[in-house]
């Protein structure tokens, strides 16, 4: 992820390694049922995709996908990464290095809440809307401000509150059509404190109407044209 004034890569490397050492295998496994259970309708397996601000790559490890890349500042991205994923060691806001109309689709998931700054958050929609193809798309999960409240600061690494609208918002300024706007899709944390079995996260994914009481992280998808 882009750096703030205060946090290296190696900082980077030292927060996550402490906030989810315990929990890595859990993730693994909720990414793997998300992926396969619900965001592989967006994402055909002879897609090329990025993962923008990676992390461990728990997503496109766990995705069916032809071409897989990655971008993260944290050093262990590379380390994290399987067999066959390109991992970028980079600032997102500067050029990626990738052709113009090369993607099928950018994920980012509990990412762009820690970019510095709007700007910062605006040139990188910029380089993900150059880089994907026509009809591709742009589909991105995080923390609304509105739901998550205070509890949105407990993170040390946290800086851009984001709603779904504001979000809605920089994207159709960029450019983008907008597909799915949700305000409430899963809840603010899946793998700090209560760890439910994965078959309540398959129940709830389908149970849209639990979303509306438990949601606090949005959702949208939106495309180039």
């Amino acid at each position: 992820m882009t750096p703030s004034p205060t946090l290296s890569p190696s900082d980077l490397a030292e927060i996550y390694r402490n906030r989810f050492q315990d929990a890595v295998e859990y993730r693994k496994r909720v990414w793997h049922a998300l992926s396969s259970g619900f965001f592989s309708r967006w994402v055909k397996p002879d897609a090329s995709v990025l993962d923008l601000g990676c992390g461990y790559c728990e997503f496109i490890n766990s995705l069916s996908a032809a071409k897989k890349y990655a971008m993260d500042l944290n050093p262990e991205a590379s380390s994290r990464a399987a067999a066959g994923v390109t991992v970028f060691q980079q600032d997102c806001s500067v050029t990626w290095p990738l052709a113009d109309a090369t993607l099928d689709a950018v994920f980012t998931s509990n990412f762009v809440e820690h970019l510095p700054t709007k700007a910062v958050l605006e040139e990188t929609l910029q380089q993900a809307r150059r880089c994907l193809k026509t009809g591709g798309r742009f589909i991105a999960m995080g923390p609304n401000i509105r739901y998550v409240g205070g509890a949105y600061w407990d993170f040390w690494d946290h800086y851009l509150p984001l709603t779904e609208l504001s979000f809605a918002e920089a994207l159709r300024k960029i450019g983008f059509e907008l597909e799915i706007v949700q305000a409430r899709f899963l809840p603010y944390s899946m793998s700090t404190g209560r760890r439910p079995p994965l078959w309540m996260l398959r129940v709830y994914l389908a149970l849209r109407p639990a979303w509306r009481l438990f949601g606090k992280q949005f959702l949208i998808i939106a495309s180039k044209r």
